[in-house]
C-alpha cells in the first residue's frame, strides 16, 4: 500500500532557501562535503536508486523519526506552501543523518535539528490549491497541514485517487 505524506517545504524564508538547495535542482551528491557525510551503506543505497549521482533531497526534524521509520521507496510526498501542494514527489532513500542535513541546508548550528533526509525519486512541480484536498472525503475546509503529516491507508487512497495518483506498483 502506498503510503502518502504531507510535508510543507515553501512556507518561512528559511524554507524556500532549503528548497532552492535541494529541489529546484538535483544535488550531486558524491561531492565530498554530501559523500563524506554517508557511510558506506548509505552510499550503496543511494547509488542503488540514484545511479546518475543526482537527487532532490528534503528533510524532516527530529520530532518525526517515528513517521519516517513507515516511509517506504515510492511513498508519495506532498510537499506544500502558500496554500498548495507545489511538488508531488517519490520516496527514494530515507536517511537518519543529521551531517548529511547540515551539509545539504547550512542551517545555524543552533537551529538545526533534522536528523531525517529523504531523497525522490521522482519530483513533478505542481500548484494544486489546498481546496482539491479539502473537498476530498475526510478532510476539514481551512486544514493548512501544518507540520509532517503521514496520512493513513484510507486518506493515502483518496489523495491519490483525488488528486490522480498512481499508487507504487
Amino acid at each position: 500500500m502506498t503510503k502518502v505524506v504531507i510535508q510543507p517545504s515553501y512556507g518561512k524564508p528559511e524554507t524556500r532557501r532549503h528548497w532552492a538547495d535541494t529541489l529546484d535542482t538535483p544535488v550531486p551528491f558524491h561531492e565530498p562535503s554530501y559523500w563524506d557525510t554517508l557511510d558506506p551503506g548509505e552510499r550503496a543505497r543511494l547509488e542503488d536508486l540514484h545511479p546518475a549521482g543526482k537527487a532532490h533531497f528534503w528533510g524532516a526534524t527530529d520530532k518525526h523519526d517515528r513517521r519516517m521509520d513507515l516511509l517506504e521507496p515510492r511513498d508519495v510526498v506532498l510537499l506544500t506552501g502558500q496554500r498548495h501542494v507545489r511538488a508531488v514527489g517519490r520516496v527514494g532513500c530515507v536517511l537518519r543523518n543529521p551531517a548529511l542535513a547540515r551539509a545539504l541546508w547550512r542551517p545555524d548550528p543552533r537551529d538545526c535539528l533534522w536528523s531525517n533526509v529523504f531523497s525522490l525519486l521522482e519530483f513533478r512541480r505542481t500548484w494544486i490549491p489546498y481546496e482539491e484536498i479539502w473537498a476530498l472525503p475526510g478532510f476539514t475546509t481551512g486544514d493548512n497541514f501544518m507540520g509532517l503529516r503521514l496520512l493513513d491507508a484510507t486518506k493515502s487512497t483518496v489523495v491519490l485517487a483525488g488528486l490522480g495518483i498512481e499508487p507504487a506498483a
